[in-house]
């Protein structure tokens, strides 16, 4: 069957790939505020919430009980819709959008929420560290998922043509290691946010110290590769503006790592040497503290989120498929897009 043109196609698994990425960041910080104020225990029972259904517990109950249920219930609410939204985005590729590929890519998303559901609850029921610390991974890896879904669904993808460069390997290149590197410095903030039964205090320390590297690797290749962009690929519209703003919230994050270190453990000591609690996770107390360290765990994924799009947008503009390619030199005004 033929592929139905850009121009012809239904701009409504964008809106709602922009809708699920809309509602994913949210739930990424309501799940890091569960690891911070210690709520993934608030309710002890799954699917069901204290033995009712999980859409129909007393909201007077869920507003006006504890923080850590209400935080907990919430994200669960949160949980079923995004999963709710990713039906809807397979149901609207299938009928709206023939290209193959692209339900296949939507119905791998749908997937992956379900076993996100399952695994948050198996950590529920059976009160597993691990099983909280693979969730926490996990999670960012759909919200770049969804990033992707709705950046190759977009009007700017579908308004771009490749066209041949010389340097783009280089970019595209920089480009997947950047994503990669800020994804293990995911996993690796994920070990300090859960310190396993068994961890000593030189364990933490070894993780801490990998942290601090990574997140000057993460900066490093970020800023590079806005640099690259902005001085070789003048075409690239979309790298070039999403490596600055990559850069910006790079930086932030910066802060946000040494706020959450401070208040946490004091200034300037670096690594603190009294004994560490190993039995659960590091957590903050005030509303200060919980959002500053919340804030570093939900950034720590939009980082993630944004350099995947950035990857694939350097291997949109610069494809090495020949039947896709112009020369360079060529009228570039086709590859500058829409706006999203």
């Amino acid at each position: 069957m033929t592929e139905p043109q850009p121009t012809t196609r239904s701009r409504w698994p964008h809106r709602i790939a922009v809708l699920l990425v809309c509602t994913t960041f949210p739930l990424i910080w309501v799940g890091g505020l569960v690891t911070t104020k210690k709520a993934g225990m608030a309710v002890p029972d799954w699917p069901n919430t204290y033995g009712y259904n999980l859409f129909l517990y007393p909201i007077s109950e869920w507003v006006a009980g504890p923080f850590d249920l209400f935080v907990e219930h919430g994200h669960r609410l949160l949980g079923s819709a995004v999963g709710m939204i990713s039906i809807a985005l397979v149901v609207a590729v299938a009928l709206l959008d023939k290209r193959r590929w692209l339900l296949t890519l939507s119905i791998v998303s749908l997937i992956a929420v379900i076993f996100q559901g399952i695994l948050g609850g198996a950590r529920v029921i059976q009160d597993e560290v691990l099983l909280a610390r693979v969730h926490g991974c996990f999670g960012p890896a759909f919200f770049a998922l969804t990033v992707g879904l709705a950046v190759i669904t977009s009007k700017r993808w579908d308004a771009i043509q490749a066209v041949k460069h010389t340097g783009a390997g280089r970019l595209q290149v920089l480009a997947v290691i950047t994503a990669s590197l800020a994804y293990v410095q995911l996993l690796i903030g994920s070990f300090i946010r859960h310190v396993p039964a068994g961890g000593s205090h030189n364990d933490f320390r070894v993780a801490v110290i990998f942290h601090v590297i990574f997140a000057f690797l993460v900066a490093a290749n970020v800023i590079a590769l806005a640099i690259l962009a902005w001085r070789k690929f003048p075409e690239a519209i979309a790298v070039r503006r999403q490596s600055l703003f990559a850069a910006l919230i790079v930086l932030v994050q910066i802060g946000l790592g040494v706020a959450a270190w401070t208040f946490r453990y004091g200034w300037p000591t670096f690594l603190p040497g009294r004994d560490l609690d190993p039995t659960f996770v590091i957590h903050a107390e005030s509303v200060a503290q919980a959002g500053v360290v919340t804030a570093h765990v939900a950034t720590g994924s939009l980082i993630v989120g944004v350099t995947v799009a950035i990857a694939l947008y350097s291997f949109r503009y610069f494809s090495t498929s020949p039947a896709s390619l112009v020369p360079q030199g060529a009228d570039k005004s086709t590859l500058r897009g829409v706006t999203i």
